[in-house]
């Protein structure tokens, strides 16, 4: 029986699913987007999403466990630099999983996971609309003034 026991064996044995997370999480922080089986990508998600949360802190001791959990000496080198200032900000949610089908030898769900802050769609987005706030604030602030206010009706006419 399984009571209580949340975790997806993935029908392998400890040492292969541990070595196959490990290698999914690195191919995943390496690429920032990965092909695989749904059942894998929700696995995933559990597994690398603390080891994002780790890397924020660049400390000898969370370099240490995020290399145990990992084994690639140039992946974490990626996470600490790269993946980890971008997602600074972040409290969580780093990846995001979108169905793509079923495979069409076996019709397994198939899924894509990917970093959230490293899709370029998505981010330019972002960018757009944070621009016009800032604008909209600057003239706001210039108007207020007195003698800024006369420069600035003289210099647009």
């Amino acid at each position: 029986m399984r009571h209580g026991d949340k975790i997806n064996n993935l029908g392998r044995t400890a040492s292969h699913r541990k070595a196959l997370m490990s290698n999914m999480a690195c191919s995943l922080l390496e690429h920032k987007r990965i092909f695989t089986t749904l059942a894998k990508a929700k696995a995933l998600r559990t597994y690398v999403e603390p080891i994002i949360t780790k890397s924020k802190e660049d400390t000898t001791h969370s370099r240490r466990t995020v290399f145990a959990s990992l084994r690639n000496k140039e992946v974490v080198g990626i996470l600490f630099k790269d993946i980890a200032t971008k997602v600074a900000d972040r409290k969580g949610g780093y990846t995001r999983i979108i169905k793509t089908g079923n495979r069409q030898g076996d019709a397994a769900e198939m899924a894509m996971i990917e970093l959230v802050d490293f899709n370029e769609i998505y981010s330019n987005g972002k960018v757009a609309k944070t621009e016009k706030p800032k604008t909209r604030r600057s003239r706001a602030k210039k108007a207020t003034g007195g003698k800024d206010e006369n420069t600035e009706s003289t210099s647009a006419e």
